[in-house]
This record gives structure tokens, C-alpha cells and sequence, in this order.
């Protein structure tokens, strides 16, 4: 099927050389100069490319009706006038690409594949929840329940793409292997497999981590070394607690994404790397752009194909399956003697609230087959973690005696950093707080100087 595109500028002569772009590359063109005019052509249009200045409506009002109409096309704008804060409202708007004039024709093709790709993806996935048969495996992913059902459906749709793919979910649920299932069902699955765990690098490393560094770049750099992105090349990055890392790093991280090139630390030569990019997060980085910690064109370009992993105590129909596998997974390491969970244990997993998802829910069966007597896993075998109460319940809760509020927050805060012997990601995510959060309550409580001094 010819893909139909509908192209509003209001330079004649602009239209005209796109339109035979377009038509020599196999594509049905519409053309017209204003957005008024488009709006009664949009329905026949598999993607819209359209100017930002244009008489009357303009190109993101034009993208606001569209919206309202509820209608599917990818919406690419240009405009002569770009700026990060244009580019970041007009994808706010949900445009899906922004081309700044003026660009060469093979960028605007580039461009015009990648958002019919992502079309294609999308208009699958909805149809897809009726067509699929029921796969209650990918892998190593247990699931019968809808939500996971459904996150089947995008791995077999996106995997085949270099779509770039967000993963959100609390920690335990399987973003790492949702991540590998993408990979190894690609086109690259006999390319590198490269995981960046963000929060594990410290902020002044991270540069030189991923992209490398060349001899001399600083002390104790006695030789060249490739960053990540290098040793990934034709395969696939997967940046671990994308929302760990730190502002001067994602300035950089944008550009591997828009433009995939970088610099090594230390060096002046542009590299190109061919990588596709899946990013996970189990934070909010909604909330992390209000805070002003997260760049939103950064979130926009990583949010292409986003996947919410729902927590498993909403979707306990999966337990029993879980539990099952991971009876079978870990049998051989209590000898064989257990080889069956009962009822009644399945039932009492049901009831607990998994806070650690499926992490705990494994953790849980691998500990209790060893200490296991019988040839099957009964729910007195079963043994639980109960997290420790928090420090007043909802019932009594009060500050301390003779204690403020910011006396308070600071014992917590030290309290968090000395359990996480002074990591402040680790301690940031015991306090539901990002990386970045942290530091900006450590500075204005006087505490940052003292976090970063060495341990003794």
C-alpha cells in the first residue's frame, strides 16, 4: 500500500520540490498552503508534514485539531525559526519529528521513515490485543494476565525496529529482561547486548564510561579506551535508571539519539555510532521534568515506544504461573526432592503484597525450597519478608520530642546515606527522592561538603 503524505507550507516553491521528493520515493502527496485548507485533506493522510509559520492557523494549532479529531497521523513541523523550546512544544503537542529549515532532502526521508515506522507499530499494537493468540511466555517472562499480554504484543511488534523503547516500572518487575527480549528478537540479536546501570557510575566517570576516553584526557589516563556506545555499535544500549543520570551527561546522550555521533573525552574527532537504544526507569519522569531534573526533549525522544510494566500486586493472576516456573527453575539445586508447590502455599503467596515484585517473588521460592523438608513446597515453607514498620504509624504519627521538621528530614536523610554507606543514588531511591533531588535538600540543609568527604 502507497503511503499518502500531506505536505502544508506556505512557499510554493518549497512544496513543489518536496512533492517530487515524495513522489519519486513512492509516495501519494497532498500539498497545500495553509492549515485550514489541510484539515479537510488530513483524513486521507498517513503523515502530515507541515511548516510552523503559516498564514492564519498555525502548524501547532493545526496539530492540536488534528489531536482533537483523534486521528492517528504522525505529525512532522518544520520551520525556519527553531529552537529547543519550539522543538519541545510542538512534541509536547505530540508532534512525532522536528525539522529545522533548511535540511537536505535525504534528512527529510530519513526522518518521514522513521515516523511511518513508529505509524506502523502503533497501528499494529491496537490491533493487536484482538488478533494475538494467547502466548503466555516470551522467553523467560511468565504471564497470563492481560497487562503482560499486552506487553508481549510491543516486544514481537518493536523488536524487529530500531524504535527507540521506554520501559517504566518499579524495581523487581523485569525491565532488564523485557530489555534482552527486545534485543535478542531484533535484527541485532547477534550484535552487542550493552546494559548501563546509571546509578552504579559515579556522576564524574560517567562521561568517560560512555563514550569513552583518549590517552592524556586526565589523570591516570595512560591509554585509550572505547565507551559504551563504541563497544555497542550495531547492537543495542540499555540504559539502566535512565533517570539516575545527570544533567551534563543527558545533553549528550540527546545527541547520540538525534544525530549518533559523540566524542571521546579528550578528543576532537566526531564518532558515529549505530546503536538502538532501550532505556528503563522506575521513576517518574514526568515528575522529574516539573522538578526541572530530566530534560523533556530528551524524555520526548526516548519515549518513542513506551512500556509500562504494571507491579505484580496488580496482576496476582500471574503468581501461580510464576511460582510454578520458578519451583522448576530452582528444583535441581535442592536435589530434585521438592517438585511442586501446593495450593494452599500458591494461596498465601496471593495475599502478600510484593513489594519487590517478581525479584522478591523469586527470591522468596529459591529460599524456601532449601529450607524445604517435604517433596513439595507447602505454605508453612513459605517465608516471607515483612519490611520494617516506618518510624510512627499512620495512627501516632509526630516528630520526635524537642525535634523540627528540617531536624527530622536531615536525621532521615543521614540515616538513608549511612545505610547506603554514602552512595547517594542508593540512598536517593531508599528515599523515593532522584539522584539530583538529593543533592539539592543535601545543599540547602549544609550537608553536601560532608556527604562528599571520603569515608574513613
Amino acid at each position: 500500500m502507497k503511503h499518502c503524505i500531506l505536505v502544508v507550507d506556505d512557499e510554493e516553491k518549497l512544496r513543489r520540490v518536496i512533492e517530487l521528493q515524495l513522489t519519486s520515493a513512492g509516495f501519494d502527496v497532498e500539498k497545500t498552503g495553509s492549515a485550514e485548507e489541510a484539515l479537510k485533506l488530513v483524513d486521507r493522510a498517513h503523515l502530515v508534514l507541515t511548516d510552523l509559520k503559516l498564514p492564519g492557523m498555525d502548524g501547532l494549532e493545526l496539530l492540536s485539531a488534528i489531536r482533537r479529531q483523534n486521528m492517528h497521523s504522525p505529525v512532522i513541523v518544520m520551520t525556519a525559526f527553531g529552537t529547543v523550546e519550539n522543538a519541545v512544544e510542538a512534541m509536547k503537542a505530540g508532534a512525532t519529528d522536528f525539522l529545522l529549515k533548511p535540511f537536505s532532502l535525504d534528512h527529510l526521508m530519513t526522518v518521514i521513515h522513521k515516523a511511518l515506522e513508529v505509524r506502523v507499530l502503533r497501528d499494529e499494537n491496537r490491533q493487536l490485543r484482538e488478533e494475538l493468540g494467547r502466548r503466555y511466555e516470551f522467553d523467560n517472562i511468565i504471564g497470563r494476565s492481560t497487562a503482560m499480554q499486552e506487553i508481549f504484543a510491543v516486544i514481537e511488534r518493536v523488536a524487529p525496529t530500531r524504535a527507540t523503547v521506554l520501559l517504566a516500572g518499579e524495581s523487581g518487575v523485569g525491565k532488564d529482561l523485557i530489555a534482552r527480549a527486545i534485543h535478542f528478537h531484533s535484527p541485532r540479536r547477534e550484535r552487542p547486548f550493552v546494559k548501563i546501570n546509571c546509578p552504579a557510575i559515579p556522576e564524574n566517570l560517567m562521561e568517560s564510561e560512555l563514550f569513552g576516553y583518549e590517552k592524556g584526557a586526565f589523570t591516570g589516563a595512560v591509554t585509550t579506551k572505547p565507551g559504551k556506545f563504541e563497544q555497542a555499535d550495531t547492537g543495542t544500549v540499555f540504559l539502566d535508571e535512565i533517570g539516575d543520570v545527570p544533567p551534563s551527561i543527558q545533553v549528550k546522550l540527546l545527541r547520540v539519539l538525534q544525530e549518533r555521533d559523540f566524542e571521546r573525552l579528550g578528543s576532537n574527532k566526531t564518532r558515529h555510532t549505530d546503536v538502538r537504544v532501550v532505556a528503563a526507569t522506575n521513576q517518574d519522569l514526568r515528575a522529574a521534568l516539573e522538578q526541572g531534573t530530566f530534560r523533556e526533549d530528551l524524555y520526548y525522544r526516548l519515549n518513542v515506544v513506551p512500556i509500562n510494566i504494571v507491579p505484580l500486586r496488580e496482576r496476582k493472576h500471574d503468581i501461580p504461573y510464576l511460582a510454578d516456573h520458578f519451583v522448576s527453575k530452582y528444583a535441581a539445586d535442592t536435589g530434585g526432592k521438592v517438585d511442586a508447590i501446593t495450593p494452599a502455599a500458591i494461596a498465601k503467596l496471593a495475599e502478600y503484597h510484593w513489594p519487590g515484585n517478581v525479584r522478591e517473588l523469586e527470591n522468596v521460592i529459591e529460599r524456601s525450597l532449601v529450607m524445604c523438608n517435604g517433596c513439595e513446597l507447602d505454605a508453612a515453607d513459605i517465608k516471607l519478608d515483612h519490611a520494617p514498620a516506618h518510624r510512627g504509624s499512620q495512627g501516632d504519627f509526630g516528630l520526635p520530642s524537642g525535634m523540627t521538621l528540617d531536624q527530622y528530614e536531615q536525621e532521615i536523610i543521614r540515616d538513608a546515606l549511612k545505610r547506603a554507606d554514602g552512595n547517594k543514588s542508593q540512598a536517593a531511591r531508599e528515599l523515593g527522592l532522584t539522584r539530583n533531588a538529593l543533592r539539592y535538600r543535601l545543599a540547602q540543609m549544609g550537608l553536601e561538603t560532608e556527604a562528599d568527604q571520603p569515608r574513613k
